[in-house]
């Protein structure tokens, strides 16, 4: 397996462009399992989930088509996806595909209510904690499929169609709104999504489905009404900026104490992430493309944070913003409400150095003057990318194996902070 070597204690200075939305891009390329016309997404970031992804949909009979990077009106796209489904011709999302990300899972509410039928492995993804598939069950059967678990696989049945339903979901679930509204489009009659997640991510699914000739109504609010329509169309979207990257980098920008001017990117976006950087000791300056982050003080303060649903500070947003109390004045408090098992990078954030007490679902982070390098292990995405940051900020060289998990989500990352002064290279593994 590859590796990432980093020697640090670099400030960073330079320009970083960010990504289109891995969290958003997933399900948008869902989405084209709604439709027999041809849905183009420009704007996709180049990492491996999307790669997984667009084997499933293919593994349905979809073709696909990627482009290279490419610009329009002068500005970066990205690459760009053409999937046609025109038919059909298999309902099943084995295993050996689904288990590699979560987002494999999306592809049942679809399926449903395309062709009436999905047998859909039990999904995988980072080992963060359970994330049960009730929800989507629980909804998918009040809107008339029958679904059974067996053999590791949600086998479901529409036999009269889907029809409109009224749903609560029980706890605001990303995946499980994402699922529900996309079976919801092509579903006899009206969908109420009530306690709805309201994640940026859920707009551009939102936004994109009406594009494609879907009726939604509550953009932006926990309660969604969807009618039904016979059919949608193709259409060319482009995927929104990557919020999580935008919120790694500007940390990048405050651990090391550089500055950074993110493009490509919004600084709306990452609101709940800004508030806290600037009251740990950070400058942020919104721009017309972006934002430009950088440290106005020596020191950090400690700052206290809770992770919630959107508009609340974001899990996934969780272990960056420890790796930079780790060198922060004081302490902090890190309180996880999302999953339960989120802090498995602590011991390794301890191998640099770090002191983290962890008591249930809170860390207390208690700031040292500087982190050291060693050798540690990434346990999941997130988790990876905190080592990095952490690295960054460390004397002497910080090697960081299993990195096959960064590659789940972050495009380019090597490259994009090398440009910006790190030391940072990767070692291809034997």
């Amino acid at each position: 397996m590859d590796s990432i070597r980093i020697r640090g204690g670099k400030p960073l200075y330079g320009k970083i462009e960010i990504s289109g939305a891995k969290n958003a891009a997933l399900p948008l390329m869902v989405a084209s399992l709604l439709t027999e016309e041809t849905l183009t997404l420009s704007n996709l970031p180049h990492v491996a989930d999307i790669s997984t992804l667009i084997n499933l949909l293919c593994q349905h009979g979809a073709t696909a088509v990627m482009n290279g990077r490419s610009t329009e009106e002068g500005c970066s796209v990205g690459r760009s996806l053409s999937i046609t489904a025109n038919e059909i011709t298999n309902a099943e999302a084995p295993y050996d595909i689904v288990r590699k990300m979560r987002a494999g899972a999306l592809v049942m509410g679809p399926l449903l209510a395309r062709v009436g039928k999905a047998r859909v492995s039990l999904p995988g993804g980072c080992a963060i904690g359970t994330r049960p598939m009730n929800l989507h069950i629980d909804g998918l059967e009040l809107m008339g499929a029958e679904i059974e678990i067996v053999g590791g696989y949600m086998e479901a049945v529409a036999p009269d169609g889907l029809k409109g339903a009224d749903i609560r979901f029980e706890t605001a679930s990303v995946g499980a709104t994402e699922n529900l509204l996309m079976a919801a489009c092509l579903a006899k009659g009206q969908t109420v999504l009530e306690n709805a997640a309201r994640e940026p991510e859920i707009l551009d699914l939102i936004h994109l489905l009406r594009q494609m000739g879907a009726q939604i109504e509550g953009d932006g609010t926990d309660r969604l009404v969807i009618t039904g329509v016979e059919s949608l169309k193709g259409t060319n979207y482009r995927v929104m900026p990557d919020r999580i990257e935008t919120g790694t980098y500007a940390i990048a920008a405050a651990i090391t104490g550089g500055e950074i001017e993110l493009t490509n990117t919004d600084s709306d976006l990452i609101k709940s992430v800004i508030d806290v950087l600037i009251e740990a000791g950070a400058d942020v300056v919104p721009t017309e493309s972006g934002l430009i982050v950088s440290r106005n003080t020596a020191v950090l303060n400690g700052v206290d944070i809770m992770t919630l649903p959107y508009p609340g500070y974001p899990t996934d947003m969780q272990a960056q913003m420890m790796a930079l109390m780790t060198v922060a004045d004081g302490a902090a408090m890190i309180t996880e409400t999302i999953f339960e098992n989120r802090f498995m990078h602590v011991p390794e954030l301890a191998r640099l150095g770090a002191n983290i007490t962890v008591h249930g679902h809170s860390a207390l982070v208690r700031g040292v003057e500087n982190l050291v390098g060693a050798p540690v292990m990434a346990t999941d995405l997130r988790a990876s990318v905190s080592l990095v940051l952490a690295g960054l900020a460390a004397t002497g060289e910080t090697v960081i194996n299993r990195v096959y998990h960064l590659d789940r989500g972050y495009e380019r990352l090597e490259e994009k902070l090398a440009a910006c002064g790190a030391d940072i290279e990767r070692i291809a593994g034997i």
